[in-house]
């Protein structure tokens, strides 16, 4: 789903707690009865605001931006997780190795 920084924030308040802006949510909504690796069922936000301004800022294309928010919240939904430094890292060489795959795509 694409929606704005208002409404992201909205839905990170609601079911994160968390009141601001973000770029990405990702929701698992497996059922747990598949091993997770094998089927993906979840719901991935994102703030098209967020893609705007990341591509002016970091002086990419919106197709780029937006391959890496979809990369990003499948990557949540794969157990990846963004908190914690180590996890951060580890988080960012996945992305950083799926957009090169990706880039001669893009």
């Amino acid at each position: 789903m694409f929606v704005s920084n208002p409404k992201i924030k909205a839905l990170n308040k609601k079911y994160l707690k968390r009141n601001h802006a973000t770029d990405v949510l990702a929701f698992d909504l497996s059922d747990g009865a598949l091993p997770a690796k094998k089927h993906l069922q979840g719901d991935i936000i994102i703030s098209t605001d967020a893609v705007i301004a990341n591509a002016r800022k970091f002086k990419t294309s919106l197709r780029y931006e937006l391959a890496l928010y979809i990369v990003h919240g499948i990557l949540h939904l794969l157990g990846y997780d963004d908190h914690a430094a180590k996890d951060i890292t580890r988080m960012r060489k996945k992305e950083q190795e799926l957009m090169e795959h990706l880039n001669s795509h893009l």
